[in-house]
């Protein structure tokens, strides 16, 4: 098991430890009594919310990338459905988007990397020659 899958199992228990040392240690030495039958529901409880969700956040799910818009571009190669003088219509993959050059102008079906995105617009730069 990765170190980080281990930090993310103890930050998920966490609660329980909390919530356990809380009505085991703190509340009796206050003289509050809790009853036997509260405790063990409440920490099943808190057990069974972590089953629930352990698989999302121990394989990552809270890392994952954007699956929409234009985040999911950045990085990613695009072609100059026309030029783009420094701004114009891009296609990825099968979607056409506005584009802007951000170091000069690209003629129609140049290459140009996504760099950024400003709204919905991508900024683009040509591929050093």
């Amino acid at each position: 098991m990765k170190l980080g899958r281990i930090a993310r199992l103890l930050l998920l228990s966490a609660d329980e430890a909390a919530v356990g040392l809380f009505l085991l240690l703190i509340l009796p030495s206050l003289g509050v009594r809790v009853p036997p039958a509260v405790t063990i529901s409440l920490l099943a409880f808190l057990v069974f919310k972590d089953i629930l969700i352990a698989p999302y956040v121990l394989r990552g799910g809270l890392e994952k990338r954007p699956e929409v818009g234009p985040e999911t571009f950045l990085g990613r190669e695009a072609v100059a459905m026309e030029d783009l003088t420094p701004e114009g219509t891009v296609r990825i993959g099968n979607e056409l988007w506005r584009g802007l050059c951000l170091n000069g102008n690209v003629r129609r079906g140049e290459k140009v990397r996504v760099a950024g995105f400003r709204g919905n617009l991508l900024l683009l730069e040509r591929p050093e020659s």
